[in-house]
Protein backbone atom coordinates (compact mmCIF):
# COMPACT_ATOMS: atom_id res chain seq x y z
CA UNK A 1 0.00 0.00 0.00
CA UNK A 2 1.05 2.93 -0.63
CA UNK A 3 0.41 6.64 0.47
CA UNK A 4 -1.75 7.46 -2.47
CA UNK A 5 -3.73 4.66 -1.69
CA UNK A 6 -5.35 5.74 2.12
CA UNK A 7 -9.04 7.66 2.16
CA UNK A 8 -9.46 9.50 5.44
CA UNK A 9 -12.64 11.71 6.67
CA UNK A 10 -12.59 15.62 6.62
CA UNK A 11 -13.51 17.42 9.77
CA UNK A 12 -17.07 17.74 7.81
CA UNK A 13 -17.01 13.66 7.48
CA UNK A 14 -16.93 13.33 4.48
CA UNK A 15 -14.05 11.19 2.80
CA UNK A 16 -10.92 12.02 0.86
CA UNK A 17 -8.72 10.18 -1.23
CA UNK A 18 -4.88 10.73 0.05
CA UNK A 19 -4.25 10.18 -4.19
CA UNK A 20 -6.18 14.10 -4.32
CA UNK A 21 -2.25 15.07 -2.95
CA UNK A 22 -0.33 13.51 -5.79
CA UNK A 23 2.08 15.97 -6.64
CA UNK A 24 1.79 17.95 -3.58
CA UNK A 25 4.20 17.95 -0.48
CA UNK A 26 2.67 17.90 2.60
CA UNK A 27 3.40 18.61 6.46
CA UNK A 28 0.78 16.10 7.84
CA UNK A 29 0.37 16.70 11.98
CA UNK A 30 -1.38 15.26 14.79
CA UNK A 31 -3.10 18.33 16.45
CA UNK A 32 -4.73 19.53 19.70
CA UNK A 33 -6.65 22.03 20.89
CA UNK A 34 -5.87 22.17 24.47
CA UNK A 35 -1.95 21.32 24.27
CA UNK A 36 1.25 23.18 24.96
CA UNK A 37 1.90 23.04 21.58
CA UNK A 38 -0.92 24.49 20.28
CA UNK A 39 0.43 27.90 19.81
CA UNK A 40 2.18 26.25 16.80
CA UNK A 41 -1.34 26.20 14.99
CA UNK A 42 0.12 29.85 14.25
CA UNK A 43 3.49 28.43 12.39
CA UNK A 44 1.70 25.67 10.49
CA UNK A 45 -0.96 28.02 9.26
CA UNK A 46 2.28 30.33 7.66
CA UNK A 47 4.12 27.50 6.65
CA UNK A 48 1.45 26.96 4.93
CA UNK A 49 -0.07 30.39 3.51
CA UNK A 50 4.00 30.44 2.36
CA UNK A 51 4.54 27.79 0.43
CA UNK A 52 0.92 26.75 -1.21
CA UNK A 53 1.23 28.57 -4.19
CA UNK A 54 4.17 26.31 -4.80
CA UNK A 55 2.31 23.02 -3.91
CA UNK A 56 2.51 22.66 -0.39
CA UNK A 57 0.29 22.11 2.26
CA UNK A 58 -0.34 20.89 6.18
CA UNK A 59 -2.98 18.84 6.86
CA UNK A 60 -4.27 18.60 10.88
CA UNK A 61 -5.58 15.52 12.24
CA UNK A 62 -7.01 16.47 15.49
CA UNK A 63 -6.36 13.62 18.03
CA UNK A 64 -7.42 12.85 22.01
CA UNK A 65 -5.32 10.43 22.87
CA UNK A 66 -2.46 12.64 24.92
CA UNK A 67 -3.86 14.16 27.78
CA UNK A 68 -7.54 14.56 26.46
CA UNK A 69 -6.57 17.61 24.82
CA UNK A 70 -9.10 17.28 22.19
CA UNK A 71 -12.19 16.77 23.61
CA UNK A 72 -14.22 18.83 21.58
CA UNK A 73 -16.51 17.96 18.28
CA UNK A 74 -14.65 17.90 15.15
CA UNK A 75 -17.85 21.24 14.67
CA UNK A 76 -16.23 22.76 17.80
CA UNK A 77 -12.24 21.93 16.50
CA UNK A 78 -12.75 23.48 13.39
CA UNK A 79 -14.55 26.50 14.88
CA UNK A 80 -11.67 26.93 17.54
CA UNK A 81 -9.50 26.84 14.60
CA UNK A 82 -10.77 29.74 12.73
CA UNK A 83 -11.68 31.79 15.43
CA UNK A 84 -8.12 31.97 17.24
CA UNK A 85 -5.62 30.77 14.82
CA UNK A 86 -7.68 31.75 11.27
CA UNK A 87 -6.63 28.22 10.32
CA UNK A 88 -7.07 27.67 6.44
CA UNK A 89 -5.05 24.75 6.32
CA UNK A 90 -7.19 21.43 5.54
CA UNK A 91 -8.13 19.99 8.98
CA UNK A 92 -9.58 16.31 9.21
CA UNK A 93 -12.04 14.17 11.40
CA UNK A 94 -10.57 13.02 14.95
CA UNK A 95 -8.30 10.28 14.70
CA UNK A 96 -6.15 7.62 17.19
CA UNK A 97 -2.21 7.76 15.65
CA UNK A 98 -1.20 4.74 17.96
CA UNK A 99 -2.93 1.81 19.40
CA UNK A 100 -5.87 -0.96 18.24
CA UNK A 101 -7.91 1.70 16.35
CA UNK A 102 -4.85 4.16 15.19
CA UNK A 103 -5.52 5.40 11.71
CA UNK A 104 -4.08 3.25 9.07
CA UNK A 105 -2.72 6.42 7.32
CA UNK A 106 -0.40 7.37 10.58
CA UNK A 107 0.45 3.53 10.66
CA UNK A 108 2.03 3.85 7.29
CA UNK A 109 3.35 7.48 8.77
CA UNK A 110 4.80 5.47 11.88
CA UNK A 111 6.08 2.99 9.48
CA UNK A 112 7.83 4.44 6.81
CA UNK A 113 9.49 6.78 9.53
CA UNK A 114 9.86 5.47 13.04
CA UNK A 115 10.96 7.86 15.59
CA UNK A 116 13.59 7.72 18.48
CA UNK A 117 15.39 4.51 18.37
CA UNK A 118 13.19 2.83 16.12
CA UNK A 119 10.01 3.15 18.04
CA UNK A 120 6.86 3.83 15.78
CA UNK A 121 4.70 5.28 18.76
CA UNK A 122 3.99 8.85 18.40
CA UNK A 123 4.84 10.31 21.71
CA UNK A 124 2.37 13.74 22.10
CA UNK A 125 0.24 15.98 19.94
CA UNK A 126 2.03 17.92 17.42
CA UNK A 127 4.67 14.73 15.86
CA UNK A 128 4.70 16.10 12.17
CA UNK A 129 6.23 14.12 9.05
CA UNK A 130 7.07 15.74 5.85
CA UNK A 131 5.79 13.77 2.49
CA UNK A 132 7.22 14.35 -0.52
CA UNK A 133 5.02 15.29 -3.81
CA UNK A 134 5.56 11.21 -4.52
CA UNK A 135 4.09 10.32 -1.91
CA UNK A 136 7.58 9.14 -0.26
CA UNK A 137 7.72 10.06 3.91
CA UNK A 138 10.60 11.79 4.14
CA UNK A 139 11.00 13.18 7.38
CA UNK A 140 9.65 12.85 10.96
CA UNK A 141 9.63 15.46 13.16
CA UNK A 142 8.63 15.82 17.22
CA UNK A 143 6.14 17.76 18.78
CA UNK A 144 8.80 20.58 20.26
CA UNK A 145 10.12 20.60 16.62
CA UNK A 146 8.17 24.38 15.65
CA UNK A 147 7.31 24.93 12.26
CA UNK A 148 9.76 27.55 11.96
CA UNK A 149 12.30 24.86 12.60
CA UNK A 150 11.04 22.72 9.35
CA UNK A 151 10.72 26.11 7.09
CA UNK A 152 13.94 25.19 6.02
CA UNK A 153 12.82 21.88 4.89
CA UNK A 154 10.22 22.50 2.81
CA UNK A 155 11.73 25.71 1.05
CA UNK A 156 14.27 22.96 0.11
CA UNK A 157 11.36 20.18 -1.17
CA UNK A 158 9.47 23.11 -3.31
CA UNK A 159 12.76 24.38 -4.56
CA UNK A 160 13.73 21.90 -5.99
CA UNK A 161 10.41 20.40 -7.29
CA UNK A 162 10.25 23.70 -9.29
CA UNK A 163 13.74 22.99 -10.87
CA UNK A 164 12.31 19.66 -11.76
CA UNK A 165 11.58 19.86 -15.54
CA UNK A 166 7.74 19.10 -16.91
CA UNK A 167 7.16 15.74 -17.66
CA UNK A 168 6.31 15.64 -21.49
Amino acid sequence: MTFYDHTVQRIDGTPVSMGECRGTALLIVNVASECGFTPQYAGLEALHRKYQHRGFAVLGFPCNQFGAQEPGTEAQIAEFCSRSYDVTFPLFAKVDVNGAQASPLFEFLKAEQPGALGTKAIKWNFTKFLVGRDGAVLRRYASATTPAEIDADVAALVTAADRTPASA
